[in-house]
């Protein structure tokens, strides 16, 4: 199935991308492309230098929500607010306000009834289930890893859980859940920075007969020649050198990548 592309002039049907969201709560920030620099707060010298960090922060897509909103964890029961209210609520499920009756306007008859929940408590204590309003799908064959945002500082007074969606198949709200960490203090959810991160995997990729694949060689005498030859190229002769480069690494490895992107382009021409 392709996706549709309204522009200038009618519809026309592109290619399946690898993966597509869908903004069905209006408010907030769309996903978008996770950047480099983590929207400027990654130092400089990282940015520049620490090429594994930049790649790691650029790797998927960053997701929002849609309101900001308070939970208020007393060790026991949660609570929420949004803004203008006064009091907490405890928490049961609840959709994002005037949410149900939009969802019943456009939704076909036998789907009204069915929006789904903004925020719902677990049967596990402490723990929140939150729906930042979009539906994810991918490529045949590709799922999301659904994770906290790549370096950024972790925010104050919840975790995320790591989850990896079948968005292949499965068509509904992104969710994901949070375990709260402080009592008896609110706990604030922004809308203006990232909430979370997806990152596209193949499904091949997290199967068992895949991740068994694995060797582990006991002490240094594993070592054979040709790995001593790869450690040289590496770490000894970069730091032997009179004028060692900074950030040989990352000149490198995106090098490589425009030489990869570039045979890419030529073989799709």
């Amino acid at each position: 199935m392709g996706s549709i592309s309204i522009e200038a002039g009618a519809p026309t049907v592109n290619k399946v991308p690898l993966a597509r969201f869908i903004q069905v709560v209006d408010g907030g920030r769309p996903p978008r492309r996770a950047d480099r620099s983590v929207g400027g707060t990654l130092p400089v010298r990282a940015l520049r230098y620490c090429e594994p960090v930049s790649a790691a922060s650029a790797f998927g897509w960053h997701v929002f929500l849609p309101r900001r909103f308070q939970l208020l964890w007393d060790g026991c029961e949660v609570s929420w607010r949004l803004p203008g209210m006064d009091d907490f609520l405890p928490l049961r499920s609840i959709h994002y306000p005037g949410f149900p009756e939009v969802f019943d306007r456009v939704a076909p008859e036998d789907a009204r009834g069915y929006a789904q929940p903004f925020l719902a408590a677990s049967v596990q204590v402490g723990t929140v289930q939150v729906w930042p309003g979009s539906i994810a799908q991918t490529a045949p064959g590709w799922s999301l890893l659904v994770r906290p945002v790549a370096n950024l500082p972790r925010p104050s007074g919840y975790e995320l859980y790591e989850g990896i969606i079948e968005t292949d198949g499965w068509f509904a709200g992104l969710f994901t859940n949070i375990r709260l960490t402080r009592t008896g203090a609110p706990i604030d959810f922004d809308e203006d920075v990232p909430f979370m991160q997806v990152q596209p995997v193949r499904r091949i990729d997290y199967d068992d007969a895949r991740l068994n694949d694995i060797r582990v060689d006991a002490d240094i005498g594993a070592l054979t020649e040709d790995d001593w030859d790869r450690y040289r190229d590496t770490v000894v002769k970069p730091n032997a050198a009179p004028q060692r480069r900074r950030g040989a690494y990352a000149a490198r490895v995106r090098k490589a990548g425009a030489v990869h992107r570039s045979e890419a382009a030529e073989g799709g021409a």
